[in-house]
């Protein structure tokens, strides 16, 4: 057990070493040139704000996390079943890309408030829906290439031994592009909290990250503002963990997997 922490936690005390130095520089700033609060915020403040309005973090941070695991559930499902056609089918696969580069180019903004006006401005299904394009994007681009990209030593070893498409399909490409799925999770688990809470500032449920962070502000409560921007980041860094976990229990080589992929 001691020698599986030791790895964990040496690549863990980098970053919180990092993160610590940086509050304590941010804290510094604000106390020694006295910054207002509309200006920017202690991190002292933001964690008395973080701390007594917790519940009510909470709950939006619910409200926003169940819009992204429904987006990162249906995206991870559609990006995965369409590369596999792209794979198989190259005029599809012509047709469907350009597309598909085209829609991922439209700001979120424009996406969300035409899905608004398809679903009505309190529907969940505009948040979701938006989440699920972002995801479906990251997880076509990765899992295509890792289908195409075999080894030719590989493919030729197959081809020796008259495998079939399907063979080849399921001997060679779906384990060569396991590692890339898992790289597009890693990606598209942050972003999916992103574009849930960023898709709550133009309209549905009063109830979410995005709507709580705009109002606080707008209502000078900065300090309440920056509480529900953390709680939106411990939401993001838990899709994170989630998906590198998942990678760990669902793979046996995780870290081999990654340098394949190029992650």
């Amino acid at each position: 057990m001691t020698a599986r922490l030791r790895p964990m936690l040496s690549s863990l005390w980098p970053p919180l070493v990092f993160g610590a130095l940086m509050l304590g520089l941010w804290q510094f700033v604000v106390r020694w040139f006295d910054l207002q609060p509309y200006f920017l915020v202690a991190p002292s403040d933001i964690w008395r704000e973080l701390t007594g309005n917790w519940s009510n973090i909470w709950e939006a941070m619910v409200v926003s996390g169940t819009n992204a695991a429904y987006g990162m559930v249906f995206g991870t499902i559609l990006g995965v079943l369409m590369s596999f056609l792209l794979s198989r089918f190259t005029i599809l696969d012509h047709l469907v890309t350009p597309m598909s580069i085209a829609i991922n180019a439209i700001p979120a903004f424009v996406l969300v408030s035409v899905f608004n006006n398809m679903w009505g401005s309190t529907s969940v299904v505009p948040k979701r829906l938006m989440v699920t394009l972002v995801v479906f994007f990251v997880v076509l681009v990765n899992v295509a290439k890792g289908l195409r990209q075999v080894l030719p030593v590989h493919a030729e070893l197959m081809r020796s031994y008259a495998a079939s498409g399907w063979q080849v399909l399921r001997k060679v490409r779906v384990p060569n592009a396991v590692p890339y799925l898992f790289t597009a999770l890693r990606i598209a688990a942050p972003l999916s909290v992103i574009y849930a809470y960023v898709s709550e500032y133009f309209g549905g449920e009063q109830n979410g990250l995005g709507n709580r962070i705009t109002t606080n502000i707008a209502n000078s409560k900065n300090a309440v503002g920056w509480a529900y921007v953390a709680g939106a980041c411990l939401l993001g860094l838990a899709f994170y963990i989630i998906a590198n976990l998942l990678e760990r229990v669902l793979t046996p080589g995780g870290a081999a997997n990654r340098q394949r992929a190029g992650a």
